[in-house]
C-alpha cells in the first residue's frame, strides 16, 4: 500500500505529465507550495514508485512518467469527480439537450460532435439497434412487375430500405391492401416485436384480405431484420494528431483503418452496454494497437433500459478527471434527451 506522500507524488507526476507531455523530475514537484519535503526524499519515493511499477524513466534523464499501473491507480483512487469541479461544462452538456433536436440520427451525431470538442479527443457514438425504435411509416414501391423497394421510417427518423422480389401470383392491388394492413396494426410498434404480432391478429387480416402474402412476409421479416453493424458515429479524429504520442504516421494509420471497421467498433462498445463507466488504460484494451491509447466508455439508456454507449479515445496522458466529468453528463443527458423523443414529448 502506497504511503499519502507516495500518493501525492504520483499524483502530481501524472497532473503535470498531462499537461506537458514531457516526464516530471523531482526539482519541479519540490517548488510546489504545499509540498514540504526535500528534493532528495522526492527522488527517493520516486525511485521507490518505478521499482513498485507506478513510473517509468523513458531515458537518462531523472525525470520520470506514470506507467499504465501508474494511470489505473491514479483512476482508481485518486480522481475526485464530483458534479461540482466542472459547473460550466454541466451547463454546455444541458444547453445541448435542451435544443431539443427531433431526429436521434441527429442527436447521435450532435453528440459525437460535443463531445469531442470539449475534450479534444476522438469520440465515438454507439447508436440505439433499430430494433429498440417503433414504426412510423411502410412504404412499398414498385420498380418493375417482379421487383419492388420496400422503405421503412421509424420513429427515431431512421430510414432503411430494400429490395425484394415480388410473388408472380401477387397482384398491384393485394401487394396495396398488404402495405395499408402493416401500416395500419404496426404504425408506433417495435420493431423487435413484429415477429409475435404478425403471428397473431395481423396474419388472420392478412389472409382475410391478401392473397399470397406468405412470401412477401418472409423477405419483409428477413430485410429488416437488426444486423450487426448498427449505426457509429464518430467525431475529431484528427485530435490524435495533435497529441505527442501520435507523430509516427503508421500509428496514426492503423488507428484509422481501424476506426473505419465499423464491426470492430462495435463489437468494442457493445462489449460495455451493461457496465455503465469504464476505462481502460493502455494495454488492459487487450488490443496492441492501444498500447498508448486510453477508452473511456459510459453508457446511456432510453427509458431505463441500456440501448448504447459512448466512448472517448485518446492518449494514455489522457486528462482522465475532465473526460470522466463530461462522457458521464453526456450519457446522462443523451438518456434522457432520447426517453424524451421516444414518448414523443420532444
Amino acid at each position: 500500500m502506497l504511503s499519502r506522500r507516495q500518493l501525492y507524488i504520483l499524483q502530481a507526476i501524472v497532473d503535470d505529465y498531462v499537461q506537458t507531455a514531457e516526464p516530471v523530475g523531482s526539482r519541479s514537484i519540490s517548488k510546489r507550495e504545499d509540498v514540504d519535503f526535500s528534493a532528495a526524499t522526492i527522488r527517493n519515493e520516486m525511485a521507490d514508485l518505478e521499482e513498485m511499477g507506478f513510473l517509468m524513466k523513458p531515458h537518462s534523464s531523472s525525470g520520470r512518467i506514470p506507467s499504465h499501473k501508474g494511470y489505473r491507480l491514479y483512476v482508481d483512487q485518486l480522481l475526485n469527480v464530483t458534479e461540482n469541479n466542472h459547473l460550466g461544462l454541466i451547463t454546455s452538456v444541458q444547453q445541448l439537450f435542451d435544443s431539443r433536436v427531433s431526429e436521434v440520427e441527429a442527436v447521435m451525431r450532435k453528440t459525437a460532435a460535443v463531445l469531442s470538442e470539449m475534450t479534444n479527443y476522438v469520440s465515438v457514438v454507439l447508436g440505439p439497434a433499430m430494433s429498440n425504435t417503433k414504426l412510423k411509416q411502410l412504404q412499398i414501391i414498385p420498380l418493375s412487375t417482379t421487383q419492388a423497394v420496400a422503405i421503412l421510417v421509424t420513429d427515431s427518423g431512421h430510414v432503411e430500405n430494400r429490395t425484394f422480389d415480388i410473388p408472380r401470383n401477387m397482384s398491384i392491388s393485394d401487394l396495396e391492401k398488404f402495405v395499408n394492413i402493416l401500416n395500419e396494426q404496426l404504425t408506433d410498434s417495435p420493431i423487435k416485436q413484429w415477429e409475435a404480432l404478425m403471428s397473431n391478429e395481423i396474419e388472420r387480416l392478412l389472409r382475410q384480405h391478401v392473397d399470397h402474402y406468405e412470401k412477401i412476409h418472409q423477405d419483409l421479416s428477413a430485410a429488416f431484420k437488426p444486423k450487426v453493424n448498427e449505426q457509429i458515429f464518430y467525431n475529431g479524429m484528427l485530435n490524435l494528431l495533435a497529441q505527442p504520442e501520435f507523430k509516427d504516421v503508421e500509428k496514426i494509420r492503423q488507428m484509422l483503418e481501424w476506426l473505419e471497421d465499423k464491426k470492430e467498433v462495435y463489437s468494442l462498445l457493445n462489449a460495455m452496454n451493461s457496465k455503465g463507466l469504464t476505462v481502460k488504460i493502455g494495454e488492459e484494451n487487450r488490443f496492441e494497437l492501444f498500447d498508448d491509447i486510453s477508452m473511456i466508455t459510459a453508457t446511456y439508456a432510453i427509458d431505463g433500459d441500456t440501448v448504447g454507449s459512448i466512448g472517448l479515445i485518446g492518449p494514455t496522458r489522457m486528462q482522465y478527471e475532465r473526460a470522466i466529468q463530461i462522457i458521464t453528463q453526456m450519457a446522462d443527458g443523451l438518456s434522457t434527451s432520447l426517453t424524451r423523443l421516444y414518448r414523443h414529448d420532444a
